[in-house]
């Protein structure tokens, strides 16, 4: 999926979208961690690297 999709489906800015790709955004907000998730079809641990407890 491209930046410009997943900012379509969320809402989101490319620009922020691909900081926090690129790492340069160190806790995103928890919805928006929420919304990419749910774009992608994955956990928000799937991306987030971090265990559910």
């Amino acid at each position: 999926m491209s930046l410009r999709e997943l900012a379509a489906l969320t809402g989101l800015d490319r620009g922020y979208l691909s900081r926090i790709e690129r790492g340069q955004v160190r806790e995103p907000a928890v919805d928006r961690v929420l919304s990419i998730a749910t774009a992608l079809g994955v956990s928000p641990a799937a991306i987030t690297h971090e265990e559910t407890p």
